[in-house]
């Protein structure tokens, strides 16, 4: 898509705005409901897509993951998962509704394989991501050169912590 007179600045501050308060209580939310603070671990896998969360070497939690893309950190710039053929299938989840979500409604930035990185822009896309996905939450890590951000799905206890 390029179509960029389509596209209206302030129909994307308004989609954004409401992504950043639903990405907020949903993560306040997670955070709480779930018990994520102090001494947790966790262990995650893009082959598989999941996440667990453990105390004291006993999972109490485990999610679906999707990655939203990827910030290079050494070239400065982002890359939308959907747009990266090196992630395992798994990983990618329904991430393809993100860029089609773009394309139908004029957000040039949701169909774009890549942009430079502005960090702002950055939390905008993911965030919006987030809310077309109807994510749980979202969650970052950092391996070698690279920033890599996820979104978190379906949650459960396991089975002896379930209340």
């Amino acid at each position: 898509m390029d179509d960029r007179s389509r596209h209206t600045h302030t129909d994307w501050e308004a989609v954004v705005l409401a992504a950043r308060e639903r990405a907020r209580s949903r993560q306040t939310l997670m955070i709480e409901r779930f018990g994520l603070s102090g001494d947790v671990q966790y262990d995650w896998s893009m082959d598989d897509a999941r996440i667990t969360w453990s105390r004291d070497g006993e999972v109490f939690l485990t999610g679906r993951l999707t990655m939203i893309g990827s910030v290079s950190l050494t070239q400065q710039t982002w890359l939308w998962s959907w747009a990266n053929d090196a992630l395992p299938h798994a990983v990618l989840g329904d991430i393809e509704r993100v860029r089609q979500y773009g394309e139908q409604n004029h957000y040039p930035v949701l169909p774009w394989r890549g942009f430079d990185h502005h960090p702002d822009l950055v939390t905008e896309a993911r965030t919006v991501a987030a809310a077309v996905l109807d994510a749980e939450g979202l969650w970052s890590e950092y391996m070698d050169e690279a920033q890599l951000h996820f979104m978190i799905h379906d949650l459960a206890r396991t089975s002896r912590h379930s209340k």
